[in-house]
């Protein structure tokens, strides 16, 4: 690759990087003194803007530079760059923070609903029971009406005489009307029921097709079934590894920049 095209690259790289760190950064800053945001944002962006031009300073002017100023640039460099991460780590942390609460609430939503639903389908498995019993009792008088007959012989002809109970079958009609009233009652009530638990199953489907929210958590929740570690602990570790790859490699690459730019100066001063 050409030595000048290859420079560009690197100073576009580390523009971007250094860009895009420094505005997470803010922001992720900006959330944890969110009182004073405005202040914040202001500090944090010539915090930033300052510890690209001490890493340029430091590269460029090394040699002059005595042990105490050295000394100084290095440790506020370092200072920065470890502040820069934490406002990284707020920001991206924050982030999954919003996902996670959304699908924590999702869940206690559908647990609830559950829960609903799981009471409203016992009270309707009561109900069937004793219309269950019920119909049965219907059977047993109806067939009770149906053979309600008694026999006794006439003293005037003495024929035997085949006749019904009148006690009996409104002994028997009364208890089936009740019946028939409860079964009704019954109806309604597991009618309404079943509405209730379709309208809760409805509700659940709702919450649970929140895909956004899934497909966004999806590859943290197979990294913790893969690592066996929390969900938490996964997203832990990654943004750790992003804080301190982040913001070092920024300022490595401003660096790289600076001294790849120096080779391409240096080489035409030497032609000339």
């Amino acid at each position: 690759m050409n030595k000048k095209l290859l420079s560009w690259l690197i100073a576009f790289c580390a523009i971007g990087l250094a860009g895009t760190a420094g505005y997470y950064s803010i922001i992720g800053l900006s959330k944890l003194f969110a009182g004073v945001a405005v202040a914040v944002i202001i500090m944090t962006s010539f915090l930033e803007l300052s510890k690209l031009t001490i890493a340029t300073l430091l590269h460029s002017y090394w040699g002059k530079l005595n042990n105490v100023s050295k000394s100084y640039f290095v440790i506020s460099l370092i200072t920065l760059s470890i502040l820069t991460s934490i406002g990284i780590y707020g920001m991206l942390s924050s982030g999954y923070k919003n996902v996670s609460n959304q699908l924590e609430l999702n869940e206690f939503q559908t647990d609830m609903l559950t829960n609903r639903k799981t009471s409203y389908q016992e009270q309707l498995d009561l109900y069937s029971e004793e219309k269950s019993s019920i119909n049965s009792s219907i059977t047993d008088l109806q067939k009770g009406l149906s053979n309600n007959k008694i026999q006794y012989i006439d003293n005037t002809t003495g024929q035997l005489v085949n006749t019904t109970s009148s006690n009996n079958r409104k002994s028997f009609e009364k208890q089936l009307d009740k019946l028939l009233e409860r079964k009704d009652q019954i109806n309604i009530k597991t009618d309404s029921l079943n509405s209730k638990i379709f309208k809760i199953e409805e509700e659940i489907f709702k919450v649970e097709s929140q895909v956004e929210v899934k497909n966004e958590l999806g590859p943290l929740k197979y990294l913790s079934q893969l690592t066996g570690q929390s969900m938490d602990g996964v997203v832990n570790w990654l943004l750790l590894i992003i804080m301190f790859v982040f913001d070092p490699l920024a300022i490595a690459l401003v660096i790289a920049a600076n001294f790849s730019f120096e080779q391409i100066t240096n080489k035409k001063k030497t032609l000339t």
